[in-house]
């Protein structure tokens, strides 16, 4: 069997690659930081080696000998500032990808996601075809640091690197023990979502991806992107779900952009000892369809997902195990909040009704 190097192995994503790279039975090598926690490798039989994606040096020496690799590791906190975001997404790439150039490694997967093609026209949904818009970039810096490190990926590629795009939806499911992608569900059985805004997302269960990502570097033709996307949710419809399976009231509170931004910026200004409920960076991202189609990997390389229910209802049942009685899921959305989105919601249907 191959030997496949995984970066971002500690991560939601990698972790769940490299136990599935494993259970196939390849022999497999991951990068990690002196810094780095391991609960999420906890068990499972790989070769580490200290890297970071940053260190030429480092990862020239962790590619050495590897017949694929699989680059998963990046920043996926919309909150992390500009600069961070690009160091480590796009600059991480071109490291990395130098690395395998100079190695020979016979084939890469590049882990991009779906924000790296913008988001879809509202209410409507995109495939691999789109072409990201500078201005919908330039609003969400998570989105323009992974299309620049897609640019990357195409560099290594002309440059005669063997390299295949995977473009992940916003991934759920068990063992996000680093509060990545699902901290929205975390925060939702918290009662930390006080508000939210019109948008959608693509949710797909993190297991299914990593079989995905397996697909997409075995079958997929390089220099081609490949989105892993499954069920499209409105954040209304998301939230409702998550309501019905935790026994938590969803907020109350739907807000336009300009009133989600201004409280946003008044949770900023407030002295405060944690970060503050809402972010004007997470505002600007939700008020976006990120809503996708992935036909192509359906058609062209046989990838499956499981129903999405189960998706959601794993990821609730994970974090409850873990938050135990910090979940009440008898309580009521504040007051306040209730009757503001209640007067909201009928001022805004009278809006419709003489629109109409």
């Amino acid at each position: 069997m191959p030997t496949s190097l995984v970066t971002g192995a500690t991560g939601f994503l990698g972790s769940h690659l490299a136990r599935t790279l494993v259970e196939r039975g390849d022999d497999v090598r991951v990068t990690v930081r002196p810094t780095s926690r391991l609960d999420a490798l906890e068990g499972l039989d790989v070769e580490r080696v200290t890297a970071d994606i940053l260190d030429a040096r480092a990862m020239a020496v962790a590619v050495r000998g590897v017949d694929r690799v699989f680059h998963v590791a990046g920043s996926t906190r919309i909150r992390d500032d500009e600069h961070r975001l690009h160091r480590v997404n796009a600059t991480g790439t071109r490291v990395v990808l130098e690395a395998c150039l100079h190695a020979g490694v016979e084939r890469v997967l590049h882990t991009s996601s779906v924000a790296a093609l913008g988001p879809a026209p509202r209410g409507s949904t995109a495939d691999e075809t789109q072409v990201a818009r500078a201005k919908d970039l330039a609003q969400v810096p998570y989105a323009a640091a992974k299309h620049a490190a897609e640019q990357e990926a195409l560099r290594a590629a002309a440059r005669g690197l063997p390299v295949v795009t995977a473009s992940p939806a916003h991934a759920f499911g068990p063992g996000d023990h680093l509060r990545s992608s699902t901290e929205v569900v975390r925060r939702f059985l918290l009662r930390r979502i006080p508000a939210y805004v019109d948008g959608g997302i693509n949710v797909v269960d993190v297991r299914d991806v990593a079989e995905g990502l397996v697909l997409v570097a075995e079958k997929g033709e390089p220099g081609e992107r490949y989105i892993l996307g499954d069920r499209n949710y409105t954040w209304e419809r998301l939230f409702a779900d998550l309501g019905r399976l935790s026994g938590v009231e969803p907020p109350a509170l739907k807000l336009p952009v300009p009133a989600a931004l201004a409280l946003a910026d008044a949770a900023r200004s407030l002295p405060l000892p944690v970060r503050p409920l809402v972010d004007a960076a997470e505002v600007r991202a939700a008020a976006h369809y990120w809503t996708y189609r992935s036909t192509k990997a359906r058609r062209q390389l046989g990838w499956t997902t499981r129903p999405h229910e189960e998706t959601v209802e794993a990821t609730v049942a994970w974090w409850k195990e873990r938050l135990g009685s910090r979940v009440n899921g008898h309580g009521r959305q504040p007051l306040a909040l209730r009757m503001t989105g209640a007067w909201l919601r009928r001022a805004e249907d009278l809006a419709n009704r003489f629109a109409d």
